[in-house]
């Protein structure tokens, strides 16, 4: 498939998630899953204010960007946490700026990583984090679409705050990040559980949310609670 084509087909599907059902993890998830099928980046992650304006992992295309996402946050340093300061897309520096994300980076085999803004007028509320095995410069042509997809998040964050009335975006933010934290529990429950992988149970549990129409918290709160059969989960 072209990427022209797979490009326009994704921002379709990702239109077509803005529902009454909107589940804002589900979406960074796929957010930061479609950012490296189209950018050339290996990973990549979202992060998000929470209500004291601070930053939270919400999302990660695989563990090893959420280690160095946590690493950004734990040391506060790295693109994404300056990004956030300043409102300015990160791309495209050298990684010496700060040492040890410097240093973590290449520990997870990344040799550059780069940051995009989400902005709302000029409120910044996250950040859209790629990380790349490579030092090779990201092309114009990754930054301009990286910046779309940041945008994509911000509409759907807008969506979602519309949906839920006069809730202010501060408050929608953190229950989003809420509904993280009881998904992170449910996937390590069903991990143990099941002996499936962490990353394995999550998309078990994406998996069944999707198939049945139910939002992703739900299904985690099922999970922790009980009242959701494992081998539901597991043969559906």
């Amino acid at each position: 498939m072209r990427r022209e084509h797979r490009i326009t087909q994704v921002f379709i599907e990702l239109a077509d998630t803005l529902v009454d059902e909107f589940d804002v993890v589900d979406f960074l998830h796929t957010l930061a899953e479609v950012s490296v099928e189209l950018l050339d980046v290996d990973a990549a992650g979202l992060m998000l204010a929470d209500e004291d304006g601070v930053l939270r992992v919400m999302a990660s295309s695989d563990d090893q960007a959420e280690l160095l996402e946590l690493f950004e946050l734990q040391q506060n340093e790295g693109p994404c946490p300056e990004c956030f300061r300043t409102g300015a897309a990160v791309v495209n520096v050298d990684l010496r700026r700060w040492p040890d994300f410097a240093a973590a980076a290449a520990a997870g085999g990344y040799a550059s990583a780069h940051a995009v803004p989400l902005r709302l007028r000029g409120q910044v509320i996250g950040a859209l984090n790629l990380f790349r095995t490579s030092t090779e410069p990201l092309a114009d042509e990754d930054i301009a679409l990286s910046r779309a997809l940041s945008d994509i998040a911000t509409i759907g964050l807008l969506h979602e705050r519309r949906h839920r009335g006069q809730q202010v975006l501060a408050e929608q933010l953190q229950h989003a990040l809420n509904s993280r934290i009881v998904i992170e529990q449910a996937k390590g429950m069903l991990a143990e559980r099941t002996g499936l992988s962490p990353s394995d149970a999550f998309t078990v549990m994406r998996s069944y949310a999707r198939g049945t129409g139910q939002g992703l918290s739900m299904v985690a709160h099922g999970v922790l609670d009980g009242t959701l059969d494992t081998s539901a989960l597991l043969t559906r």
